[in-house]
């Protein structure tokens, strides 16, 4: 069965809804993330002592978009070194999170 249209939008209006509605939960999803493990005690606006913003870091980390490679290593920084002596809220994070966090600040961190 094909899926019906509204008569004056053509065929791939239904592309973009559906790519907006996957994009919208996950960023909603990443936000929540941030929240619920506490990233904003420190990255939140105003930072805790010298750690950057969010959105200083979605800035900074902007040019990795559309780089798995570098996601993946960023992803894997985060958890495993010793940032200015170990940040244990980085250490407890999973590989998943790690990942899901990396990628929403690559997009934007909105």
């Amino acid at each position: 069965m094909m899926a019906k249209t509204h008569p004056e939008r053509p065929r791939w209006w239904l592309g973009w809804g559906l790519a907006l509605a996957l994009i919208a939960p996950a960023a909603e999803a990443s936000m929540n993330l941030a929240l619920d493990r506490g990233c904003l005690s420190c990255h939140g606006t105003p930072p805790r002592g010298n750690a950057p913003t969010i959105a200083q870091l979605a800035a900074g980390y902007a040019k990795y978009r559309g780089q798995d490679d570098q996601i993946q290593r960023l992803s894997n920084h985060l958890r495993e070194h010793h940032l200015f002596g170990g940040v244990a809220a980085h250490q407890r994070l999973s590989a998943e999170d790690a990942e899901c966090f990396v990628r929403w600040l690559v997009e934007g961190g909105h």
